[in-house]
């Protein structure tokens, strides 16, 4: 959409105003896009890694699944911990740590490697819920590196160019207009001077 302005001073400044406040916002907008940009690849590795320490976990301990099928409830999540860190102006869930709560079950009867089975359990489940919340600051990070990237575009292709000819046409308009006053009162003090001269 075209920029609408009139061609006044108190329109110049306007325009003046919210091109230094664009001009002024840019470089910030810029810092905070390439800081997204890297935290957004950084987390894509981190995702990559957790989920190849998974899979890793998973090949390793194979032999209790048969375990996990049998007590399908023995390790559950209690409690998701996180802390709440600001990534250039965005707010994402950190994982501080996972409360498990462990079926009231009988350690004594069961065989030796259950406990083994419980703490790669938790292990398993800490890494999944990792790669969730990772996956969810990433989501956020790559959303606010959109709109980040959508803003400079803006500023920097369309806003700050057009501000920039309207303050030019409104420079001109206005210089035109002062020596179109200029050459009309010169013209005004040459007709009374020959109208004087004439009487």
């Amino acid at each position: 959409m075209a920029l609408k302005f009139q061609y006044n001073k108190t329109a110049l400044q306007n325009l003046r105003r919210q091109l230094a406040i664009r001009e002024k916002a840019l470089p910030t907008l810029k810092s905070k896009e390439a800081a997204l940009r890297l935290e957004v690849r950084k987390i894509t590795a981190e995702i990559e890694l957790l989920k190849e320490e998974y899979d890793k976990l998973v090949k390793q301990n194979q032999n209790f699944n048969g375990f996990w099928t049998e007590f399908p409830n023995i390790v559950k999540i209690k409690k998701i911990n996180s802390t709440l860190k600001n990534i250039a102006g965005v707010k994402v869930q950190i994982l501080s740590d996972i409360d498990f709560a462990i079926e009231n079950i009988s350690l004594f009867n069961m065989p030796s490697w259950i406990r083994l089975a419980i703490s790669m359990f938790e292990r398993l489940m800490t890494i999944q819920v990792k790669i969730e919340m990772t996956e969810e600051r990433l989501n956020a990070l790559a959303y606010a590196r959109k709109k980040t990237t959508q803003k400079v575009n803006l500023y920097e292709k369309v806003q700050i160019p057009e501000y920039k000819a309207a303050t030019l046409k409104i420079k001109r308009y206005m210089e035109d207009e002062e020596n179109l006053s200029k050459s009309s009162q010169k013209i005004v003090k040459e007709r009374n001077r020959v109208k004087e001269a004439s009487l």
